[in-house]
């Protein structure tokens, strides 16, 4: 059911999805601007990898919802492969089952592999410079590899451009440490893969803040935005947001329906213990592994987990905004689980994997059945059916009038109107702001007076009584598609 759950779509994905197809149609953005590292989209901006990422499969299938869903579907199978992998290096074939195990049951990466959010791929991206990195140590061309995932994973989510480098850094130390620095050719075109992905972004930095005008070439433009969002960070709300994580971990929740199951949380309830198990077990063994000199999965882990922490304390979070913690939590319930069930006896194994099994099981009858009808509402259900209504139907009328909670994301999603039609025709109503709100572009206008039906324009509106009766009492024929009515009139 990947094609209709979560259905129909996120204003997020849908603008993310629109600027994949300008970028493939036209090399540029939504703003008309060329091969931008990071895309202005709503005036305070929006991560770009997710959207480049869209565009060949927009290029091979068309810019439809399951179309732009593929790239975070796709890292989110990659993902328990590398993790599989990345265990498996340093623990084992048993212990790398047990985390991969954890990871695909997750509620957590379940729901986040099946819809669009731009910030969500940072994990994935994460993981695999990490892996690629591990591998490094003994081949070192594989450096490579980790730089360009490493680097990738700025443009899935500027938040962790605070912590990442960080980890990049207390992993080139370690290597140090462990005698595993080597002077070759793949070191040097990896720190040269890293400057080249990071400098663009440390210029977007500097533009941004006034320091520099936006930097336009023609194979790259460092635009600057409407608002830029740098004051996220703050040293004084950390009490704040130390209280709000802990929430967060504890109750498995962040009250945001498309993030957790209010029915098993995040990863079940039953994990939590087994992650203090395996975060002792994780510090010990980091620890004998730095006084041995040698490499250990531990270590990575603890500086990922660190990286995560420090993310959740100094921005107000919700789940999506600290998604980098919760690999190398699950990768430590994994040992926490392993380790003590293998200490009692190996055969007691089996007593954790029913459980989590069972409630695996509960989890998924959840999604498709009682959750997948309470999204509904928050992924607009029914948009789809009535903007393909008014695009194919409906495409003479001259006018369509939008009610504003529909949101012009998803109009601008389904109608598909070519760049420049839609930069000459657009119009706000707050310009600049944070977060722009559109009046109209095309023959879409985001109003509705009940007072002032015209009798030739198309309606587009929330599918409650008093729109049905307003349209019906003015002669309209109306069409239902879940949470929303097109009325138009009659012929």
């Amino acid at each position: 059911m990947f094609t209709s759950v979560p259905a129909d779509i996120n204003q997020d994905e849908a603008l993310a999805g629109y600027n994949a197809y300008t970028l493939m149609t036209t090399a540029r953005d939504s703003f008309g601007f060329r091969m931008p590292v990071y895309l202005p989209a709503w005036g305070s901006g929006m991560n770009a990898l997710e959207s480049y990422l869209m565009v060949p499969f927009v290029a091979l299938f068309g810019l439809k919802v399951w179309v732009i869903r593929l790239p975070m579907l796709l890292a989110g199978i990659l993902s328990l492969v590398a993790l599989y992998k990345l265990v498996k290096m340093y623990g084992g074939t048993r212990l790398a089952l047990a985390a991969m195990f954890l990871l695909a049951i997750s509620p957590w990466h379940v729901m986040l592999s099946r819809w669009a959010l731009e910030s969500n791929l940072a994990p994935a991206f994460v993981l695999f410079g990490l892996y690629f990195f591990a591998k490094g140590i003994e081949r070192p061309k594989f450096l490579v590899l980790s730089a360009l995932f490493y680097g990738l994973s700025l443009y899935a989510y500027a938040t962790i451009w605070a912590v990442v480098p960080f980890m990049i850094l207390v992993q080139v130390a370690y290597l140090f440490w462990i005698r595993k620095l080597r002077n070759c050719r793949y070191t040097w075109i990896a720190l040269a893969v890293l400057l080249l992905l990071t400098v663009p972004l440390l210029l977007f930095v500097l533009v941004n803040q006034g320091r520099l005008d936006a930097i336009t070439l023609p194979f790259l433009t460092i635009p600057k935005l409407l608002y830029f969002r740098d004051s996220e960070i703050s040293l004084a709300m950390i009490p704040e947001n130390v209280g709000t994580l802990f929430s967060i971990l504890t109750l498995q929740s962040d009250g945001l329906p498309w993030n957790f199951s209010e029915k098993v949380g995040i990863f079940y309830p039953i994990s939590i213990p087994f992650f203090f198990a395996g975060l002792l077990w994780s510090i010990d063994g980091a620890w004998k592994g730095l006084k041995a000199r040698v490499a250990t999965l531990d270590f990575f882990m603890l500086v990922w987990l660190a990286a995560g922490f420090a993310i959740g304390i100094l921005i107000s979070v919700n789940i999506n905004r600290v998604n980098l913690l919760f690999i190398p939590m699950l990768t430590m319930m994994a040992k926490g689980l392993y380790l003590v069930f293998n200490y009692l006896s190996p055969k007691t194994l089996v007593v954790p994997l029913v459980a989590y099994a069972c409630m695996f099981v509960s989890f998924e009858k959840h999604y498709f059945t009682d959750y997948r009808n309470g999204i509904a509402w928050f992924f607009s259900y029914g948009i789809e059916g009535a903007m393909n209504f008014v695009e194919t139907e409906l495409k003479d009328a001259p006018d369509v009038n939008v009610e504003i909670s529909v949101s012009w994301p998803r109009v601008l999603f389904f109608a598909k109107p070519k760049l420049g039609d839609f930069l000459q025709t657009v119009s706000y109503t707050n310009y600049p702001s944070a977060f722009l709100d559109v009046s109209r572009f095309g023959r879409y206008h985001f109003y509705f007076d009940k007072n002032r039906i015209d009798g030739s324009s198309v309606y587009l509106l929330n599918n409650d009584f008093e729109s049905r009766y307003t349209l019906e009492d003015a002669g309209y024929e109306v069409r239902d598609f879940g949470f929303y009515l097109v009325g138009y009139p009659k012929k």
